[in-house]
């Protein structure tokens, strides 16, 4: 990048050149979705045997390429724009310092020096100050900073408005240099040998190409996108934005709109389907058991979505999965919707507890309790949607039969996780409520096990928990507050799941564990009550403040099942803990109906329980 260079650029051309990217961009998505919603569909239905289903390969293929060119011109779309937006402002002050150069008859050279003439009078002989030759200061730019101070104090007046002429023109071409080369790299990586095989491992290549799009242009996402805004403010955003600019943004950045809240949830599906296959690239060229965990869990999630779409064709009550979240920091992220929650009068956001992360079992498991919690609720109120929020590294423990592993369960004896995870549970839960199509939402907060010390934890924050109207706990070794009034949303909408052979639900206070210590060392406060160091605790105390179900409290206790005594009834530590959710006959029908109940918004419908 020089003066000449910077000077010649036409950002507008860069502008065009990625509609032109986005322009063959739609174009392949149309294509793709031809070949799987038409002929695709078309071919099962007239051919059948071997000929057919290698076509049918064939057109797999011939999708996946398409999907690719998709996803990469998208990002070069992305980058283009990016640069477009960014170069404008050094060459605006390239040209802006060029007019004043030519106002003042000043020369300015191609290296960027300015020459200047002669002016002024020597005070002893009174001739003219002879004319001269600056250069600019390459540093960061400062009206005024030149390396040779004493110039701008020289008695021909045209010296100093030289210099800073000179060094705008070298600020600007050094921000140009910096701009170029961030998306000269990025775009470089975007490059696809010909004949390229859609596999795995393109995928691979697909994630670091979105890598290095977003790092090229964190400037301009930062200007561009409302990241350090309040949701209300993005959805305002959102709205003002062409379909154009929302198809770019999408396009170019799927992985930030996708995570953002106050974007429209189709929007966020949207576009987390696309993260998801990028995301599962990724992984599949990483190494280690927590790729490969975190890899089996999307691959799950993934095959779902797509039986969700067969599934709604035979059965129209069947709710439409949304992925309204994904990630792969920490121990995973994933946000998982079982109708959509903008659209619905009635949502509720349940947050999982100890030993969740993104794996298998809670693709199979956590994302199962929001399908059942929507499908029920739906029964009672099809204008109702359930959501799975695991957007914080939950504490980890195993239960076991293996008490030697309950040594890590001192994990969940800290708040630091809860306290830390609820600000991103508030965000998300003011982008429900911004989001929402109705004027006045029921907004549910659902905190089970650890998640509802995290719920409890949203409730203390300024404002308390945006939106939510109320909360149910289930499972809960405590809010880390004693009175269901102090939750924020009136003690009479605060509503306790608690079944009486759930160990969490009875784990002693800091106070009564160090009684009887041994059981505390050994398995945290979950150890301290199944090896009877507390056989009659004696008040309402628990792990993280006064139980909910208590009548100190002051919540509205449900009924629940009683479940299977912990280790005795054969079926591990905390078989109970985790049946609050589940309508099987065998688990636990009344908890899961009265959850779907409360989502409803049908308190009438209830089956009450007496505190402890």
């Amino acid at each position: 990048m020089d003066l000449k260079k910077l000077q010649a650029i036409n950002p507008s051309d860069y502008a065009d050149a990625a509609d032109g990217y986005r322009a063959v961009s739609d174009m392949a998505d149309a294509a793709r979705n031809r070949i799987d919603k038409q002929i695709t569909k078309a071919m099962q239905k007239a051919n059948e045997g071997e000929a057919a289903d290698a076509a049918q390969k064939q057109l797999a293929r011939l999708a996946q390429n398409f999907h690719y060119t998709r996803v990469e011109c998208g990002l070069i779309g992305g980058a283009l724009n990016g640069f477009s937006s960014e170069i404008t402002a050094p060459r605006r002050r390239l040209i802006e310092a060029l007019d004043d150069a030519k106002a003042l008859s000043y020369t300015v050279s191609a290296d960027g020096s300015v020459v200047y003439p002669a002016g002024g009078e020597n005070e002893l002989t009174g001739e003219k100050i002879p004319g001269g030759t600056v250069t600019g200061f390459n540093g960061i730019y400062s009206p005024g900073l030149s390396p040779d101070m004493t110039g701008l104090h020289s008695p021909n007046p045209n010296r100093a408005k030289a210099q800073d002429i000179a060094d705008r023109i070298a600020h600007a071409l050094r921000e140009a240099t910096e701009i170029d080369d961030r998306y000269s790299k990025a775009l470089e990586k975007l490059k696809a040998a010909p004949g390229l095989t859609v596999d795995t491992k393109t995928w691979t290549d697909v994630a670091a190409d979105a890598d290095a799009v977003s790092s090229a242009a964190v400037e301009y996402i930062k200007h561009h996108i409302p990241l350090d805004k309040s949701p209300v403010d993005r959805k305002k955003w959102w709205d003002s934005l062409s379909d154009e600019q929302r198809d770019e943004y999408k396009r170019a950045f799927p992985e930030i709109l996708g995570n953002l809240d106050g974007i429209p949830s189709v929007v966020r599906d949207e576009v987390n389907r696309e993260n998801l296959d990028i995301l599962i690239g990724k992984l599949s060229g990483e190494s280690g058991d927590r790729a490969k965990t975190q890899l089996d869990a999307l691959k799950s999630i993934q095959q779902q979505l797509q039986d969700n779409v067969a599934k709604q064709l035979v059965d129209p009550k069947e709710p439409p999965m949304y992925l309204l979240g994904i990630g792969d920091e920490g121990r995973g992220r994933a946000i998982v919707a079982f109708g959509n929650p903008d659209k619905s009068k009635n949502v509720s956001a349940y947050v999982p507890g100890l030993g969740t992360a993104l794996d298998k079992d809670f693709a199979e498991g956590d994302v199962k309790r929001a399908y059942d919690t929507a499908v029920d609720a739906r029964d009672i109120d099809p204008n109702s949607a359930s959501v799975v929020w695991l957007g914080y590294d939950a504490p980890q423990v195993d239960l076991s039969w293996n008490p030697v592993t309950w040594v890590h369960a001192t994990d969940v004896a800290s708040a630091d996780t809860a306290e830390k995870g609820a600000p991103a549970y508030n965000s998300f839960m003011g982008g429900l409520a911004a989001t929402n199509d109705h004027k006045d939402p029921h907004l549910v907060a659902i905190g089970h096990s650890y998640g509802s010390r995290l719920v409890g934890a949203a409730t203390q924050k300024p404002g308390g928990i945006p939106g939510a109207d109320d909360i149910i706990l289930v499972g809960s070794p405590g809010t880390g507050v004693d009175h269901a009034a102090d939750l924020g949303v009136g003690k009479g909408h605060v509503f306790v799941g608690a079944a009486e052979n759930d160990p969490v639900t009875h784990v002693p206070s800091r106070q009564q564990a160090m009684v009887g210590a041994g059981g505390y060392f050994v398995g945290g406060p979950i150890g301290a009550y199944v090896y009877g160091d507390i056989a009659d605790q004696g008040d309402d105390d628990l792990w993280f403040g006064k139980d909910p179900a208590s009548e100190a409290f002051d919540a509205r206790r449900f009924k629940v099942s009683d479940g299977p005594l912990p280790v005795i009834d054969g079926q591990g530590l905390t078989p109970a803990h985790s049946n609050y959710f589940n309508p099987a006959r065998d688990k636990d029908p009344v908890s899961a109906a009265n959850i779907a109940a409360l989502v409803a918004n049908r308190p009438d419908l209830v089956t009450w329980d007496t505190h402890r």
